[in-house]
C-alpha cells in the first residue's frame, strides 16, 4: 500500500516538472518583436515568429529577438558637405527608420544587425545615410537645398532605399533640421532679396506717402466743397424750416379756431341739451306729482269710505240700538199692562162669573186690552222708524259736511306726508309761471291746488253737490245771500276750506249756531 503511494506521488512529481520543464522551451514575443529560431529543424533558413510563440527544443534549436520598433537618430556629418556650387555646407538632419515587416526583410535584418546593439546599429546606419546624404547635397545648390527641404528628402529616400533593402529597412521619414555654412553664403544669398524687398518698400512708402498727400489734398478740397455745399444746405434747410414753422403755426391756428367753433358749438349743444333734459325732468316730475296725487286721493276715498262706514256704526250704536231697546221697553211694558188688565179682566170676570152677570163685560175688557197693546206697538215701531229716518237724513246733511270739512287738514297733511322723505329737493326752472319763477312756494301752492280738488272729488264720488247740502242746512242762508246771486259755488266752499287749511284752523263752521252739525237727539 506504501509502495503504491510512493509510486503515485513520484509520477505526479515527475509529471509536474516534465511540464515546468515544456514550460520552460515555450518562447513569446510581442507584436514589436520578432522571434528568430535557428537549429535542426528549420529547414536550413532560419524560423520568424512576429507576435507569437513557440516551443524551442533545447540542444536541438536556439532563438534570439529582433526588435521591430522604430528607430529615430540625426544624421549630422562632421565634415562639411560641398554644394553644387562649391559651397561647403553643414546639414543636420533627423531619419526614422524601422526593420521591414515581411519574413524575409526580417531575416535580411537577422542576418546583418541580430548580434548587434542599439548603438552599433545607428552607427551602422548612420554611416549608410551620411554618405548618401553627401552625394545628393553635391548635386544641389545651396539655394535648393534651402528652399526645397522636401526634395531633398524624396531623394534622400529613393537613394537609400536599394542599400536599405538590402539590410532588410525602411526608411519612414527623412527631415532636415538646419543648413549653414561658414561663409555666410545662406546669409548673403538672402541680401539681395532683402534689399530689392527693402527697396520696393521704401518705393512703396513714398508712392503711399505721395498719394496719401493727393488724396488728402483731395479730401481737403472735398471737405471744403462739401462745407460749402453743407452751409448752402444749412440755410436753404433753415429757410425752409422757417417757412414749415410758419405753414405750422398758421394750421395751428386755423386749427385751434375750428376746436374752438367745435367746442363752442358742442357747449351750445350741451346746453340746449341739458334744457330739454331739464324740461324732460321736469314733466316727468309732474307726471310723478299727478300720480302721488291720484293715489293720494285714492287713499283718502278710502279713509272717507271707512269714516262713513263708522259714522254709520256709530248712528246705529247711538240712535237705532237705543230706539231698539226704546222699543222693546215699550213692547215689554205693553204686554205687561195687557197681562195685568187680562188678569184684572179675568178676576172680573170670575167674579162676574159667579155673579153670572160680567161675562159680556170681562170679553169686551179683554178684546180692548188687546187692541191698546196692539196699537201701543205700532206706535213705536212707528216712532223708531221715524227717529233712524230722521237720524239718516240729518247725517246726509249736517254731519256729513261736518266730516267733510273736519277731515279736510288730514287729507292736506296726508298729501304732504312724502315731502317728509324727501332728503332734498332740486327744482328745476326754465322762467316760466309768469315771470316769477319756481321756488319752495310753488311746493306750497301745489298742495293747496290738490286739496281744493277734494270738494270736486266727493261731489264726483257721491253725485251730491255741496252747495246744495249747505243749502238746506239752517244758518248758511245769510252767506248763500252774501255770494251775491243767492248760490254758493263748490269753488267757495273749496277757498273756504283752503282758508281755513292754511291759516291753522282744523275745524270748519257748518252751521250758523253751536248746535249745527251735532247728532240728533229725541226721545222715542
Amino acid at each position: 500500500m506504501d509502495t503504491n503511494i510512493l509510486i503515485i506521488v513520484a509520477l505526479v512529481f515527475i509529471i509536474l516538472m516534465g511540464l515546468a520543464w515544456m514550460v520552460t522551451l515555450v518562447r513569446k514575443v510581442g507584436p514589436n518583436e520578432a522571434l528568430i529560431i535557428y537549429g535542426i529543424g528549420t529547414g536550413g533558413h532560419p524560423k520568424v515568429i512576429k507576435g507569437g510563440g513557440t516551443v524551442v527544443m533545447p540542444l536541438l534549436q536556439n532563438s534570439k529577438q529582433l526588435s521591430l520598433e522604430l528607430m529615430s537618430f540625426d544624421v549630422a556629418p562632421t565634415q562639411d558637405l560641398y554644394t553644387k556650387q562649391g559651397v561647403a555646407v553643414n546639414v543636420e538632419a533627423v531619419a526614422q527608420i524601422k526593420v521591414k515587416s515581411d519574413p524575409d526583410s526580417i531575416r535580411t535584418a537577422a542576418e546583418q544587425l541580430l548580434t548587434k546593439n542599439a548603438v552599433e546599429r545607428e552607427g551602422l546606419i548612420r554611416l549608410v545615410m551620411e554618405g548618401h546624404l553627401r552625394g545628393i547635397v553635391g548635386q544641389l545648390t545651396v539655394e535648393e537645398i534651402v528652399k526645397q527641404p522636401e526634395m531633398v528628402a524624396d531623394r534622400m529616400r529613393a537613394t537609400s532605399a536599394e542599400d536599405m533593402d538590402k539590410m532588410g529597412l525602411e526608411i519612414v521619414s527623412f527631415t532636415i533640421k538646419e543648413v549653414r555654412d561658414k561663409n555666410e553664403y545662406i546669409m548673403n544669398m538672402g541680401r539681395p532679396d532683402i534689399a530689392r524687398i527693402k527697396r520696393e518698400a521704401d518705393i512703396a512708402a513714398a508712392e503711399a506717402d505721395r498719394d496719401t498727400a493727393i488724396k488728402r489734398a483731395l479730401a481737403m478740397r472735398e471737405a471744403a466743397v462739401n462745407q460749402a455745399q453743407a452751409d448752402q444746405d444749412r440755410v436753404l434747410a433753415e429757410t425752409a424750416s422757417a417757412a414749415k414753422q410758419a405753414e405750422a403755426q398758421r394750421d395751428l391756428e386755423m386749427k385751434r379756431a375750428d376746436y374752438m367753433a367745435s367746442v363752442r358749438k358742442q357747449q351750445a349743444m350741451a346746453d340746449k341739451t341739458y334744457d330739454i333734459q331739464a324740461n324732460v325732468m321736469q314733466q316727468q316730475v309732474a307726471a310723478e306729482q299727478v300720480r302721488i296725487e291720484r293715489v293720494q286721493r285714492e287713499e283718502q276715498i278710502k279713509v272717507q269710505d271707512a269714516e262713513i262706514q263708522r259714522r254709520e256704526r256709530e248712528l246705529i250704536a247711538t240712535v237705532l240700538k237705543p230706539a231698539e231697546v226704546e222699543k222693546q221697553r215699550i213692547e215689554t211694558m205693553a204686554d205687561a199692562e195687557r197681562r195685568r188688565r187680562v188678569l184684572e179682566a179675568e178676576g172680573a170676570a170670575e167674579a162676574s162669573r159667579s155673579q153670572g152677570a160680567g161675562t159680556a163685560d170681562a170679553n169686551r175688557a179683554v178684546g180692548l186690552a188687546e187692541a191698546d197693546i196692539i196699537r201701543a206697538k205700532g206706535q213705536a215701531e212707528a216712532d223708531a222708524m221715524h227717529l233712524r229716518a230722521g237720524a239718516f237724513n240729518e247725517y246726509n246733511q249736517a254731519a256729513i259736511l261736518d266730516k267733510l270739512m273736519s277731515s279736510l287738514p288730514e287729507v292736506a297733511r296726508a298729501m304732504a306726508g312724502p315731502l317728509n322723505n324727501v332728503d332734498k329737493i332740486t327744482i328745476v326752472s326754465t322762467g316760466g309761471n309768469d315771470g316769477r319763477g319756481a321756488g319752495a312756494n310753488q311746493i306750497t301752492a301745489d298742495i293747496a291746488r290738490m286739496v281744493a280738488q277734494v270738494p270736486e272729488l266727493f261731489e264726483t264720488l257721491t253725485g251730491v253737490k255741496i252747495s246744495d247740502m249747505m243749502s238746506h242746512i239752517a244758518g248758511f242762508d245769510n252767506v248763500s245771500s252774501a255770494n251775491g246771486n243767492g248760490v254758493h259755488t263748490n269753488g267757495a266752499v273749496a277757498e273756504s276750506a283752503n282758508r281755513a287749511i292754511i291759516e291753522g284752523t282744523s275745524k270748519p263752521i257748518v252751521g250758523g249756531n253751536d248746535s249745527a252739525g251735532a247728532e240728533p237727539k229725541g226721545d222715542v
